[in-house]
């Protein structure tokens, strides 16, 4: 009988457990995909820019980045200090190109995020010099701090930087990168903190729909999100996330609640093709699956939804080779976001 009643007990127990879950991913449901955000009365896009993919992608990369500022008029930019460009071998710097990046940006106005530590935009993710791979774990650690003493006290008088980048979405486990240690993360961002005299505020990065923002987020005083429409995978090809607009801002909104940071940007904007191949490896039909433009303009109006007032579109290197190609409709269009 005892048993009888306890084996009752538990099952009333288990069922009401089942309900208040349920209960909890219908409101959490809900909550994150329902409704619409607050619009904001205008976005300020900027791009991404990396040297290093517009070399590999075979372009004249000064001659892009100048079209950039020049013919695009662009204002905001992220530029990347990728460790193997600047030290290309132990204790041989290499600053000359990043210099003439951020002064031309500088001459024209415009506002630059810098990013620099191991992980970075672009596959495969993690840019290390050859000669640092062959270095202990705290031997590399050691270097990277170093260079990023090297690049906060060579820019941070320069009014025209922003923000410092430190990694690009660390807690995000892809591309072709190291185990993430958050001790040595928190004393890269320690490290900048205590350098920079000026007080420029401190971005970290995170994956849009593949990663938390509560981490990052309690680290920086600014958070910058990916966001992707249509992806790649090996098992079922090009995905498009069933997400609506309205999730990202409901998701920033609860973030800042807790962690109480006050500035979350999208800094990574999908604005070119993703396969399973680099862009340069696949034809222009293949591309078009996962971005053409209209795709693009619906990207640009999806973003708009999410209620975010800041956007770094990422794909400026793909829309520049179209254009040198002979096909510029992306490129025209997205001009217009810079009348």
């Amino acid at each position: 009988m005892k048993i009888l009643s306890f084996l009752k007990y538990f099952l009333r127990t288990l069922f009401l457990l089942f309900l208040f879950m349920a209960l909890l991913i219908i409101f959490a449901f809900t909550y994150m995909f329902v409704g619409k955000a607050d619009l904001p009365d205008k976005i300020n896009y900027g791009i991404t820019f990396s040297q290093f993919f517009a070399e590999e992608m075979s372009l004249d990369w000064k001659k892009a980045y100048l079209s950039a500022l020049d013919d695009l008029n662009i204002k905001k930019l992220r530029l990347i200090a990728y460790w193997p460009l600047i030290e290309p071998e132990e204790g041989n710097y290499y600053f000359q190109d990043l210099d003439w990046q951020i002064d031309q940006a500088e001459k024209r106005n415009a506002e630059v995020i810098l990013a620099f530590g191991q992980k970075l935009p672009r596959w495969p993710e993690c840019h290390i010099p050859e000669w640092a791979e062959k270095l202990s774990k705290s031997e590399k650690e050691e270097k990277i701090l170093e260079i990023i003493e090297k690049i906060v006290n060579r820019y941070q008088n320069k009014d025209v930087i922003k923000y410092w980048q430190v990694e690009n979405e660390p807690f995000l486990n892809f591309g072709e990168c190291p185990e993430l240690d958050k001790i040595f993360l928190s004393k890269e961002i320690a490290l900048v903190r205590n350098l920079d005299k000026t007080g420029k505020p401190v971005m970290l990065t995170a994956s849009g729909e593949l990663s938390s923002w509560i981490m990052p987020a309690s680290e920086a005083d600014v958070l910058g999100t990916t966001l992707y429409r249509i992806v790649w995978n090996d098992r079922f090809g090009h995905i498009t996330y069933p997400i609506p607009a309205v999730f990202y801002y409901k998701r920033a909104n609860w973030v800042k609640r807790i962690t109480g940071i006050d500035k979350i940007i999208i800094i990574e904007l999908q604005a070119e093709p993703w396969g399973p191949k680099m862009i340069y490896e696949t034809d222009d039909e293949f591309q078009s699956l996962s971005m053409n433009l209209e795709k693009f303009k619906k990207i640009l109006d999806y973003t708009r939804r999410t209620g975010f007032d800041e956007a770094y579109l990422w794909g400026f290197e793909w829309w520049y080779q179209k254009k040198e190609q002979g096909n510029a409709s992306i490129w025209n269009e997205a001009k217009k976001l810079w009348d």
